[in-house]
């Protein structure tokens, strides 16, 4: 007998719970998750921590899953936190700018290994709709203007 592609173990200690998650969150598994978590709300746990150490892979419908959770224990005053995300997870979480989902600071480490006095210049941040002002990508480089470099 296959064991299940993702396995759900909650502890509780009195409002408090810690759910570990491990396997593959994707669009099979997201209702056995949905349920954990509402199971929690329905037995009047008021944090819920997520342990997701031993999560193996995570596709949108879970980060989904994470986000509509999130909105529906906001809502009812409990607070959910992921912990421990895997790091291709970590960075999926930060570039949707979805970290509030994670507890504590960012769970992905600066990627510019450069010294901080190099990095000391700001950019200018670019105009989403026509690209109208100009950022300068590397110092010392042609800026970007009217998108077109």
């Amino acid at each position: 007998m296959p064991l299940p592609p993702l396995n759900i173990y909650r502890h509780d200690r009195r409002t408090r719970a810690l759910i570990t998650l491990a396997g593959e969150i994707d669009l099979e598994t997201v209702p056995l998750m949905r349920t954990a978590f509402e199971r929690c709300l329905r037995d009047g746990i008021r944090t819920i921590d997520v342990d997701l150490t031993p999560v193996t892979f995570c596709d949108c419908s879970g980060l989904n899953a994470f986000i509509e959770m999130f909105l529906h224990t906001a809502m009812a005053g409990v607070t959910l936190r992921l912990h421990y995300p895997p790091h291709m997870l970590a960075r999926v979480i930060e570039f949707t700018g979805s970290g509030f989902l994670l507890q504590g600071p960012s769970a992905v480490p600066d990627p510019d290994p450069r010294p901080a006095a190099l990095c000391a210049t700001a950019p200018v941040p670019l105009a989403v709709a026509g690209f109208e002002t100009s950022r300068r990508l590397v110092p010392g480089t042609p800026t970007v203007s009217g998108g077109v470099l």
